[in-house]
């Protein structure tokens, strides 16, 4: 354990050091410094920083457990991103940068008016207050107590070592990206993203050689052939409930979700505005189309591999007390396979990488929230002729406000009824749709005036809300309803936008902020993406490994 504690924060260190080395010179005082990083930000940095921001110990302890407790559906939440991911490069960039956005926010206040801008600020406020970054601290305090054995020598319950541990990592994260700036985080993120894959890939690899008596083909043939066909279906029927995905929603439900996380979530897309010009953010968003295609072959697939190890308690696999712990959290899957098959002398360097990936998605997060607030609502609500200097303090002041609520919050998500990870999303659902049209609507509708998306928000809480509570609702997917209120959020709009329109045409006007001289070769290597998409469905499908 001491070997496993002084590697651990060898390379934990090493990463800041380095992050520290490469923006020493940064001018963090002014606006676009601290929370843009200047705009200098190329496409390698911006898609393992992409990749980073979104894959943390959510996905890894959430998909994992999905998958254990169902099949290889949940490698929808990774695979379809692609399509995500190219609709940013190629459609929602260009015009982002033509304007020259820090938050998506600003372009609604430009596009329909202040009290829009602010509605929406908030509610991506709240978001990431009430659920994500509690999800994200909470994921990863799970993996670290069960790791670090922190409840046992603690000698307190599980719960209170989860909470010690969320605390520990809330702190470190928040140092990250209060005081470091957007360039900080973005830099950590490649690094930590390089460990990530390669320590990602470490657990289902030395899982198929323990499988295979250490031999990997025979680990392979043994997880086929002794696995029922059905866990390695990612195609589940039309009528399947969650955490199980249907197949309709990968073209309708899961489309919104996607859209909405990947072209308008602020903590995803800040990277991108943060691009040196249109070029490289293109290069970084399809970049990162290619490596979400990677994430079935070192996420999803661990809960199948941990379901294969649970099956016979007397292979020796997992302990009889482990399978009865997995039948009651299935997202305990990935950190029971984690101590299971990874030799001793690696675990502090895969802590490590964990531990990036944690402090990537949740300071990510909280830089974001930090420039929702000040730029979108502290500097135009309550101080308009604040100096750059004085908003950067301001944030921080704000950050660390928020990073104390979000480790409050967070032990509160063990309470989740059906997994971390589909209670995640589904919270979105509260506010995704309403945003994502408005946005759309705003991009390519001249005329839609700004009572509209009001209506839309306040129509779309209301009916999210009621699909919770009515009994034959809530046996109907998620994604379904998203779906159909996301239809019903545009029709609205348009609606409203025929019958009441804008006094004047909206023209969005260049700010001149970068080039906007596009990637000679986006839609190419986008078409490449799309079709490995293709293959990877094809591979866990009845035509394949489930036939």
């Amino acid at each position: 354990m001491l070997f496993t504690a002084v590697t651990f924060i060898g390379f934990t260190a090493l990463v800041a050091v380095v992050a520290w080395w490469m923006t020493r010179g940064d001018d963090l005082s002014t606006q676009d410094g601290y929370f843009l990083a200047g705009r200098k930000l190329t496409g390698p940095v911006i898609a393992g920083s992409l990749m980073l921001t979104n894959l943390s110990t959510e996905q890894l302890i959430g998909q994992t457990g999905q998958s254990f407790a169902t099949n290889m559906g949940p490698i929808a939440w990774e695979v379809t991103s692609c399509v995500a991911l190219i609709m940013l490069a190629l459609i929602f960039l260009p015009k982002y940068l033509k304007m020259g956005l820090t938050t998506v926010p600003e372009f609604l206040e430009n596009r329909y008016d202040t009290t829009t801008k602010r509605i929406i600020s908030f509610m991506f406020l709240l978001g990431y207050l009430l659920t994500y970054l509690p999800t994200v601290l909470y994921s990863g305090a799970l993996v670290f107590n069960q790791i670090f054995e922190i409840d046992q020598r603690l000698g307190v319950s599980q719960l209170q070592g989860v909470v010690v541990t969320a605390v520990a990592i809330g702190i470190v994260g928040a140092c990250y990206a209060i005081f470091g700036g957007l360039k900080a985080v973005a830099v950590s993120d490649t690094i930590n993203g390089v460990g990530l894959i390669i320590g990602g890939f470490m657990i289902p690899i030395f899982g198929l050689l323990i499988l295979g008596n250490d031999n990997i083909i025979h680990g392979i043939n043994d997880l086929i052939t002794t696995v029922p066909a059905f866990k390695f279906n990612a195609v589940n029927p039309a009528d399947a409930v969650a955490p199980m995905i249907p197949w309709p929603v990968l073209f309708t439900g899961m489309v919104v979700n996607n859209l909405f996380y990947w072209c308008t979530n602020q903590s995803i897309i800040q990277r991108t505005f943060g691009a040196k010009n249109l070029k490289e953010a293109q290069k970084g968003a399809i970049f990162a189309s290619f490596l979400k295609l990677v994430g079935p072959f070192f996420i999803t697939i661990c809960g199948i591999i941990a379901f294969r190890m649970s099956m016979d308690p007397n292979e020796g696999f997992f302990t009889a007390a482990q399978i009865e712990n997995l039948t009651r959290t299935t997202d305990l899957a990935y950190p029971t396979l984690v101590l299971t098959v990874l030799p001793k002398p690696l675990l502090g360097f895969f802590a490590a990488v964990l531990f990036g990936a944690i402090l990537s998605s949740f300071n990510s997060a909280l830089n974001s929230s930090v420039t929702l607030y000040t730029l979108d609502i502290h500097r135009p609500m309550f101080n308009p002729g604040a100096t750059d200097a004085h908003l950067v303090r301001v944030g921080k002041r704000f950050g660390v406000i928020l990073a104390t609520v979000s480790i409050i919050v967070a032990p509160f998500v063990s309470l989740a009824p059906s997994g971390l990870y589909d209670f995640l999303q589904s919270c979105f659902g509260f506010f995704n749709v309403p945003i994502l049209a408005a946005v759309i609507v705003g991009l390519f509708n001249k005329h839609v005036p700004a009572v509209a998306p009001k209506v839309s928000l306040v129509m779309h809480v209301v009916l999210y809300s009621v699909s919770k509570l009515i009994p034959g609702l809530q046996n109907i997917h998620y994604l379904y309803v998203l779906a159909v209120l996301f239809a019903l959020n545009v029709i609205v709009m348009l609606l409203i936008g025929k019958f009441n329109p804008r006094p004047e045409a909206y023209v969005m006007r260049d700010a001149g902020a970068v080039d906007l001289t596009p990637w000679k070769y986006a839609k190419p290597v986008a078409c490449v993406s799309i079709c490995l998409m293709l293959c990877v469905y094809f591979l866990f499908s009845p035509l394949g490994l489930a036939g």
